[in-house]
């Protein structure tokens, strides 16, 4: 098992993940990132369990509307393939399920205090 250093928020984090993984985990930790910054840019800084509560909120929201099929932005929607739609899917689902596991850890050490 790969153990690689993400960074989001300029924080840093310690992931383990599967061999030959590494460079997916690093690509869904950018987008994290991007997100975290977009809403420390709109809101200024805020307390790490609001902002990963809220950036999951924003992933989940982009899941649901893709899976209604509303996606954010389509230029053009006639040339929208379909296994596109499914591979950004995929890409959100396993972003949701890396901040459900921050935010069981984040839990979890409140919880010890």
């Amino acid at each position: 098992m790969a153990q690689i250093t993400i960074t989001i928020n300029s924080r840093e984090y310690a992931v383990a993940c599967e061999d030959g993984q590494e460079m997916h985990i690093l690509e869904l930790a950018q987008i994290l990132d991007s997100k975290a910054k977009m809403l420390t840019q709109a809101t200024g800084q805020i307390n790490e369990n609001m902002l990963l509560a809220m950036v999951g909120l924003l992933l989940a929201d982009e899941l649901t509307e893709l899976k209604k099929g509303n996606p954010l932005v389509i230029p053009n929607p006639d040339a929208v393939d379909k296994s596109e739609i499914d591979k950004e899917d995929d890409l959100l689902a396993n972003q949701l399920f890396l901040v459900g596991e921050r935010i069981k850890s984040i839990a979890k050490k409140i919880e010890s205090l």
